[in-house]
């Protein structure tokens, strides 16, 4: 397994100035798939890094991937990894099939959480000044794990080293970075549109300032929208914090409305879905499947993030925002399905 350390890093690319004036270095680590043959259609394949002892600050992220080979590329962080290997199939929703080339196992075995996603060629991410993911140290970051989803099947004797050029700093950081997946199971009926909600509260007393949104479906997905709920006794404030058409390159992308959010504070999100086949279609990890995915990236001063990492509902026909149990009102629901 590699070790992500001070020995095992690039040379420094470029000098970054804080917020208060003085400069610090920023390195880059190539986390690519150790080339890899994916020897089947629709298979997801995980390689991790163990972060050393010391504290890292990672501040952006350039991917190395092509859509024509790389359905999506999700970058976990983990206190433990999923394998002992250097690379182990790792599709979680996937039926328990044989396979004899790579073992089978989640992409964390404890305390999953995203970090970074990138699909349809989505171009880098670089974070605000300031701001960076802690990893390693005493963070909850002890190792971070590259999955890779490959539609189909590569001919034998042609491998992939698709991935991530992480861009880092040693430098401590006033600013920590988080991400909070908002999703949903359940399934599209027919030959009609349908809308998969999910939304969650802020639980903690923290504050986070929501600062870049991604969407993510499948190719029935029309709009993905995601909004800030602030309760009140004169009625829900909806402010949209980002709404994209997920069929254009799945990046992040500057938030809406960046204003601060609290406890009590709901994050809610809705994916519009055409279903234009004859069949249903549920959520799953194919190609043919769907999904319906909003990534909000977020930081908080002085702080760790959300202990949160996912909110997720059952999703249609079982969990609507008009029957969910915070009892919204006002709900946008032109606006939150037309771009």
């Amino acid at each position: 397994m590699k070790i992500f350390s001070i020995v095992a890093i690039s040379v420094m690319l470029w000098m970054v100035v804080a917020s208060d004036g003085h400069a610090y270095e920023v390195d880059t680590y190539d986390f690519l798939m150790p080339n890899v043959w994916p020897h089947k259609d629709e298979l997801y394949l995980c390689t991790p890094i163990r972060i050393s002892s010391s504290n890292f600050y990672i501040v952006g992220f350039q991917p190395k991937a092509s859509m024509h080979t790389a359905h999506h590329m999700l970058l976990y962080g983990c206190l433990q990894p999923g394998g002992n290997g250097s690379v182990w199939n790792c599709g979680e929703m996937q039926n328990n099939d044989d396979d004899n080339l790579y073992p089978r196992a989640n992409p964390c075995s404890s305390g999953s959480q995203i970090v970074y996603a990138w699909a349809r060629d989505a171009p880098s991410l670089q974070l605000p000044t300031d701001v960076g993911f802690l990893v390693g140290g005493d963070s909850p970051i002890q190792y971070m794990v590259l999955q890779v989803h490959y539609m189909s099947k590569f001919p034998e004797g042609k491998t992939d080293n698709s991935g991530v050029y992480l861009k880092y700093t040693k430098e401590r950081l006033r600013r920590q970075a988080g991400v909070l997946l908002l999703g949903t199971g359940g399934y599209l009926l027919p030959r009609r549109e349908e809308h998969m909600e999910t939304a969650c509260a802020i639980t903690e007393d923290k504050v986070i300032h929501p600062f870049a949104f991604r969407t993510h479906t499948h190719s029935l997905g029309r709009v993905v929208s995601g909004y800030a709920v602030v309760r009140s006794a004169r009625g829900d404030q909806w402010r949209l914090l980002g709404k994209k058409d997920p069929q254009l390159p799945q990046m992040f992308y500057p938030v809406a409305d960046s204003a601060p959010l609290r406890r009590g504070d709901v994050l809610a999100a809705r994916c519009t879905m055409n279903n234009t086949h004859a069949y249903p279609v549920k959520i799953g990890p194919t190609n043919k499947d769907e999904m319906c995915n909003f990534y909000l990236m977020y930081w908080v001063e002085g702080e760790a993030p959300l202990q949160r990492k996912y909110c997720f509902t059952n999703g249609p026909p079982y969990y609507y925002w008009e029957n969910a149990p915070e009892g919204f009102n006002l709900i946008p629901d032109r606006d939150a399905s037309q771009l």
